[in-house]
């Protein structure tokens, strides 16, 4: 329940309807900056104890105010910004959410402090793959019935992570030939909450291989549409999807790729290609996922630990590049025996990105 109720209240986000966050004596009703309109503000003002303010990361607040904005910690990393009556509207607020939208803004808002459960709100927005960005407001109890508002509490909204990972069983299986790799299986899984689905491709025996001690290879790649699907070559996704597949069809132990729901180290299709836009002005691949408020990986991997265990799959040699992801599953209790390299050559778009990759992401590219 707890987890469709957290699903529910990004839904309502995502179609521009506020949602009441719950905690102990408070309440705080909000609303996505990029999807609220006039009936949403309406409903936001109605519920609304006080003035809204504008929940930001300090990366985007600094932009929207054009200073330094330091933080102090029982902020969570949260900046709010008091929103007056030329700020509520549409348009004046996508542009405070979006760095990648017109600039269209009468005047510069005014910082204020951070209200109680301002931590709750962003990891709601970035649940829902929006721009952490939230209109927010103390609310009395009442509103959310009287207003027909989804009330949610923040703690569940904080744990759901962890709850939506542990909770992924297995929903489909079918045997699945593929051009690299003629004895493969493709498992589906899906988490209690009915969102969307993860997928591990089996690749010859490898839960049999695990049964006698030994360690499949193992990938947990993060799906990309650009790349994966349509070839892009700003980034080296879909070069490392078929090339695992093909090394796991080569080995004797076979292997397991996770194919992982989590577009854009976590922060979803819509604002990756945000983020190549800022790309394209100058900013590296992480500098971009953190001037739309994002953290430089938000991905989860509890979610592959999960799923390994379900195959039955607990010892991996892991084919990557990426030592947090070794650390992530170590963390998670899958033991990592050894890492097998898995980088392929730049190809004179993605260079960049590959060395952004080496050098601020700690990859080992040789």
């Amino acid at each position: 329940m707890a987890l469709r109720q957290v699903h529910r209240a990004m839904s309502e986000l995502r179609r521009g309807t506020p949602v009441v966050l719950q905690g102990g004596d408070t309440a705080l009703v909000v609303a996505a900056a990029e999807t609220v309109g006039a009936r949403g503000l309406a409903d936001l003002a109605g519920a609304a104890l006080a003035p809204a303010a504008l929940l930001l990361a300090p990366v985007r607040a600094a932009a929207v105010l054009q200073r330094p904005v330091p933080h102090a910690a029982e902020e969570d990393g949260i900046v709010a910004l008091r929103l007056l009556p030329t700020l509520l509207a549409p348009e004046a607020l996508r542009s405070l959410a979006d760095p990648t939208a017109e600039r269209l803004l009468p005047e510069v808002p005014e910082r204020v402090a951070a209200p109680p459960l301002a931590q709750a709100a962003i990891a709601l927005a970035k649940l829902g793959r929006l721009l952490p960005a939230l209109v927010a407001a103390p609310a009395s109890e009442a509103a959310a019935p009287r207003l027909g508002l989804l009330q949610v509490p923040a703690a569940e909204v904080l744990a759901y992570p962890a709850a939506a990972a542990t909770s992924l069983a297995r929903v489909a299986e079918a045997r699945v030939p593929l051009e690299d790799a003629p004895q493969a299986r493709i498992i589906a899984f899906r988490a209690a909450d009915g969102g969307i689905e993860h997928l591990a491709i089996l690749v010859g025996t490898p839960e049999k291989t695990a049964a006698e001690g030994g360690a499949p290879l193992v990938r947990a790649h993060s799906e990309c549409f650009t790349g994966d699907l349509l070839g892009s070559l700003r980034c080296d996704c879909g070069p490392q999807l078929r090339g695992a597949i093909r090394r796991m069809a080569q080995d004797p132990e076979g292997g397991v790729l996770l194919y992982l729901a989590q577009e854009g180290r976590g922060i979803g299709l819509v604002n990756k290609l945000r983020a190549y836009t800022l790309q394209d002005g100058g900013l590296d691949t992480l500098d971009a996922n953190r001037a739309l408020g994002y953290g430089a990986d938000e991905r989860s991997f509890l979610v592959a630990a999960t799923m390994l265990r379900a195959v039955g799959v607990e010892r991996v040699r892991l084919l990557t590049n990426n030592p947090d992801k070794i650390e992530g599953l170590s963390a998670c209790g899958i033991e990592v025996l050894g890492r097998e390299a898995h980088a392929f050559d730049p190809n004179g778009v993605n260079d960049g990105y590959l060395r952004t990759k080496a050098e601020r992401f700690g990859h080992i590219l040789g």
